[in-house]
């Protein structure tokens, strides 16, 4: 009975193990970061088919990580088509999926997003009474990280987001005049920067 129960501990604690090591490639201030904006715990990785670094509250559909490798590849091929170079690996990239706040806008239609202090958007026309709603965040430039919503259908709209947010790192990497000039949208502007 011992020798079974001892085989058991040593199987938990594998386990354990093994799912503490699964997570444990995050960038640790990315993580805390993504934490803090969110409220979520990421204990799920992932990549996407074409090598995207994912981190998770649950574990993400293979539509949902093909929509993201979508939204990179038409990011790289926009990014491209204007003459930059750098961060246009998919492996570059870090992407963590939050639980969505809301699943509906104002208007009632599909939008997964999570709230975030208003902060700048304060007083504007999205400050929802010191929050906001946000499709998409990003976390950090080095490494490339940004936070998405959980969806679960309309998956096109994971792949605007994706790319949309992949735009302020890129140019961060590439233009830094136009970043400075688009990456805060509280002072107007909006997705696409990049045609």
């Amino acid at each position: 009975m011992n020798k079974t129960l001892s085989i058991f501990v040593a199987l938990m604690i594998a386990i354990a193990s093994g799912v503490s090591q699964e997570v444990s490639g995050q960038n640790a201030k990315v993580l805390a970061k993504a934490q803090s904006v969110t409220g979520d715990r990421f204990t799920v990785s992932a990549r996407t088919p074409k090598g995207a670094s994912i981190y998770a509250v649950n574990r993400p559909s293979a539509a949902v990580l093909n929509a993201i490798d979508k939204g990179l590849t038409d990011l790289f091929a926009v990014a491209r088509k204007n003459g930059y170079r750098t961060r246009l690996n998919y492996a570059d990239y870090t992407i963590y999926i939050a639980k969505a706040d809301r699943t509906k806008n104002a208007d009632g239609q599909y939008s997964p997003d999570f709230a975030v202090g208003a902060n700048q958007y304060a007083g504007s026309v999205y400050d929802q009474g010191g929050y906001i709603y946000a499709a998409g965040m990003v976390l950090a430039y080095t490494p490339s990280s940004f936070v998405i919503a959980e969806h679960a259908r309309d998956f096109e709209r994971i792949s605007n987001v994706v790319r949309y947010e992949g735009e302020h790192i890129v140019l961060y990497h590439n233009d830094r005049r136009r970043y400075n000039q688009t990456a805060d949208h509280s002072k107007g502007g909006g997705h696409p920067i990049l045609q």
